[in-house]
């Protein structure tokens, strides 16, 4: 797992600078909730995660809703002192880990428990993720009947044998019963899927999203798999036990999932995520993306507040620790001057579709996207009306635009 972000210590009151608030009457809310727990560490992965075995008494799954209770009580304090205005929570997000190997009832209590502490708008988007070997037809009636109102299901792949290279466990054949399940429940389904996985051929790759496509869910994400260090695949690689993935197939396989979704009818607003139209994108993402205020809950959770970035304690005992001896479980905080929000504003809108205006940029980063859109990395057609929008040569290319631009300035 990454190691903490460098920073100053956060104060054990959970006090927040002053600045946090400035502005915060017209900045959105979004919530995340960590939930640590998984039955098994896939190998390619490095969140912040913890199979059952790892944890004791105090921090287990059954202490989870109480310990994340007391963290809401200990943030609404800190907000409403450091002069917060009341604001309606327009996005909730359950994220892991796998936050459904908690029982459904305790998913739709700590959603309450949230209720209890802060306002959710009136058609928040309410999401949890969810591992599709965890899921039941009762299990999401009992989410929709609390509010949930979106599922994201981590498919990954359709191929049994891309999946057992991955260490999920789930069946692929299992899918379209599953997204049957969620959407008989109300609930809009998103599919995430991730290529590039060592040995995945581009037939492996397009069966995945042929049949992600024929489950017809609402929305789509096309993640490409980042060997991070310290995880078992970074070991099995490096062992010669599994092959590199290359930047070269990586960039076919976008190619292809762009074709196929975009014939289906699946737009991009973002260079990872697809959807059937502006009211299927995932409305949370899309907080992070813009800049927004949100508060992150749970082991390792990060929250950013007006330019101030925090951090909670990583391991559950810890997380717990703090909060039964009565101290924030936020334990350090960077506060971002200026220059450095606005290098983030055109890193991160710069991955959406339309939403970077040309003229909000300094005359060197302008320069930088002409040169871009001479190029054919941006379309013409949104250059023309002042937007900065990738096309598919600029979507495989994004990172190197966003760097450029950065320099630039």
């Amino acid at each position: 797992m990454p190691a903490q972000p460098a920073g100053e210590p956060a104060p054990l009151d959970g006090s927040l600078p002053a600045s946090a608030a400035l502005g915060a009457a017209g900045r959105g809310l979004s919530l995340y909730i960590h939930v640590p727990y998984c039955r098994v560490r896939c190998g390619y992965c490095d969140f912040n995660t913890y199979t059952a075995e790892e944890l004791g008494p105090g921090a287990s799954r059954s202490d989870y809703r109480p310990m994340l209770a007391a963290e809401l009580d200990f943030v609404a304090g800190a907000l409403r002192r450091a002069g917060f205005p009341d604001r309606e929570v327009s996005t909730v997000f359950f994220g892991g880990g796998t936050p459904t190997l908690l029982d459904a009832e305790v998913l739709a209590g700590v959603l309450d428990d949230v209720r209890g502490r802060f306002p959710l708008a009136a058609h928040a988007e309410v999401t949890t993720e969810a591992n599709p070997d965890t899921l039941s037809p009762q299990y999401l009636a009992t989410l929709a009947a609390a509010g949930f109102t979106r599922v994201s299901l981590g498919m990954q792949s359709a191929v049994p044998e891309v999946l057992a290279t991955l260490d999920r466990t789930h069946d692929a054949a299992r899918i379209p019963q599953v997204v049957a399940w969620v959407k008989d429940a109300g609930l809009q389904v998103s599919l995430d899927l991730i290529y590039g996985t060592p040995g995945e051929s581009l037939t492996d790759w397009r069966t995945s999203v042929e049949q992600a496509i024929a489950c017809a869910p609402d929305h789509l994400s096309a993640y490409s798999l980042i060997i991070e260090d310290g995880t078992k695949m970074a070991a099995q690689i490096r062992r010669g036990q599994l092959p590199m993935p290359s930047d070269d197939d990586a960039a076919d396989k976008y190619e292809l999932a762009d074709e196929l979704l975009s014939s289906a009818g699946y737009q991009w607003y973002e260079v990872s995520n697809f959807s059937t139209g502006p009211d299927t994108r995932c409305r949370h993402n899309l907080a992070y993306w813009r800049g927004a205020d949100w508060w992150g809950f749970g082991p390792g959770a990060h929250s950013h507040l007006g330019g101030v970035r925090m951090w909670n304690a990583k391991h559950p005992r810890a997380w717990a620790d703090r909060l039964n001896a009565g101290h924030s479980p936020l334990i350090g905080r960077e506060i971002l001057d200026p220059e450095v929000q606005e290098l983030e504003r055109i890193m991160l809108t710069a991955r959406l579709r339309d939403e970077l205006s040309i003229a909000s940029l300094p005359a060197a980063v302008q320069a930088e996207a002409a040169e871009f859109a001479r190029l054919g990395m941006l379309d013409p057609v949104s250059f023309e009306q002042g937007l900065f929008s990738p096309t598919l040569h600029g979507r495989l290319l994004c990172d190197l635009m966003v760097r450029r631009m950065t320099e630039a300035r």
